[in-house]
């Protein structure tokens, strides 16, 4: 691969800016590839959240647990009507949600989707550079203040 810059140049290069260039292209791809199965990243974030609850989620819980997934907590209120609307999830007397058959089967042919996207993002690089990587992104975000997490 070509880079942008020599190395010296790169050091002088705005992290923001590239990080937020690598989200933008990461989130578009990922976006890009689940919607050939009509899921929205949010609504696959849901449904991987309803099937990890061994005793059923609520509303309230996944929310609360997706609430810093790319500022997507406070508008999940649609894309949990949406996976209703669609088939694809089910909700109890006790308001705990479950994937239906249908939803299990769109679910699987995502997570096969994201596992070969995946491979493409990862086409070049180590697992140590892609760890460097995070560590190194972890590292800025606490310096400035901020907080991060993900499950």
């Amino acid at each position: 691969m070509e880079y942008s810059h020599s190395d010296a140049e790169l050091l002088d290069q705005p992290i923001g800016y590239w990080a937020w260039a690598a989200h933008s292209a990461v989130v578009d791809h990922i976006r890009a590839g689940l919607a050939e199965f009509g899921i929205s990243q949010p609504q696959y974030w849901i449904m991987n959240q309803v099937r990890s609850g061994r005793n059923g989620r609520t509303r309230e819980e996944i929310t609360e647990i997706l609430k810093g997934y790319l500022d997507a907590g406070a508008t999940l209120g649609p894309e949990f009507d949406a996976l209703f609307d669609k088939g694809l999830v089910s909700i109890d007397d006790e308001q705990r949600l479950w994937t239906t058959a249908e939803g299990e089967a769109v679910y699987q042919r995502c997570v096969e989707r994201q596992d070969a996207l995946k491979g493409v993002r990862h086409d070049g690089v180590t697992d140590a550079e892609y760890l460097t990587t995070l560590k190194v992104l972890q590292r800025m975000i606490h310096n400035v203040g901020g907080e991060a997490w993900h499950e």
